[in-house]
């Protein structure tokens, strides 16, 4: 019958699609409570920024990493390029010691001169040195200078037989390595600074001609006790002379005076030290071909 009523199913189902459709205000209508809730009930989808856990993680370790790598360049690999140019700078210096021109100061000279302590020092030439003083040098400290490498072996390993068996050592010290040591080392005796001569002595007798290496020597081997430093300035001091124009017994007094400057005066010798410079003057003399790298 057309007259007969809507059930209330068919009226159910109007409404709900009544509520869909945007009102006349044009505003657009609520969606279904149902609905609604059963969306909020989803689980939320995670964020660009949360991609995992194993991201979050990823940066401590990156950071911990980073401060590893700072702690090692900062504390380790600096300190030891420090190290490494500190110890190959003799090496450069003797390469550029090979130019005459260069004048060298040793590091007593340098540390007496930051003491605020007197330092004099007059450079001169190998060829206006008298003879006589550096054979008497050479006598005296190191007669087969011309002979051996920079290390005189021979005698270095009659000290490491006598050290070893509990002997009192001699000085086994070539001119080379006092060279070495005046220029690079300090003075205080110790097993370290005289391994740290050999290489050096074996190097500056590579780089550097025997005559250069005996003018250096001669130039910046201390010569008294007030800061008298180098050859020239021991002949004016001690005799009123160049050193050109010493006798060959003061300069064998001179010579015997390089082991302890501030306990021998070349002017007022002692009768031992007189004693002893008579004889290095007759070695100097008969030196002949011992002498044969520095007469070239």
């Amino acid at each position: 019958m057309t007259g007969r009523p809507r059930s209330s199913r068919a009226g159910a189902a109007d409404k709900t699609v009544t509520d869909t459709h945007p009102s006349s205000s044009g505003e657009p209508a609520r969606r279904p409570k149902k609905r609604a809730r059963a969306k909020a009930g989803r689980p939320a989808k995670p964020g660009p920024g949360a991609s995992g856990g194993a991201a979050g993680q990823a940066r401590p370790a990156a950071v911990k990493r980073s401060r590893r790598r700072w702690f090692l360049r900062r504390w380790v690999l600096i300190p030891l390029v420090v190290l490494f140019a500190i110890a190959l700078t003799p090496f450069v210096l003797a390469l550029l010691y090979r130019v005459e021109d260069v004048r060298p100061v040793s590091t007593l000279m340098l540390s007496r001169a930051l003491a605020g302590e007197p330092v004099e020092r007059r450079w001169v030439e190998f060829d206006e040195i008298a003879p006589s003083l550096y054979q008497s040098v050479m006598m005296s400290e190191d007669g087969q200078f011309c002979a051996h490498d920079g290390i005189d072996w021979a005698a270095l390993n009659m000290v490491i037989s006598d050290a070893l068996d509990g002997e009192r050592t001699r000085g086994a010290s070539t001119i080379t390595m006092q060279t070495a040591k005046n220029l690079f080392l300090w003075n205080d005796r110790s097993y370290v600074r005289k391994a740290l001569e050999v290489p050096l002595a074996l190097w500056i007798d590579f780089v550097l001609p025997k005559k250069r290496i005996m003018e250096i020597y001669l130039n910046i081997a201390e010569w008294g006790p007030q800061g008298q430093f180098g050859v020239q300035v021991a002949a004016e001091h001690h005799f009123d002379r160049e050193p050109s124009d010493i006798t060959a017994m003061q300069a064998a007094l001179l010579a015997t005076t390089l082991p302890n400057p501030h306990m021998r005066d070349p002017a007022r010798p002692s009768a031992h030290h007189r004693e002893v410079a008579g004889v290095i003057a007759r070695r100097a003399r008969q030196s002949g071909a011992y002498i044969g790298c520095l007469s070239q």
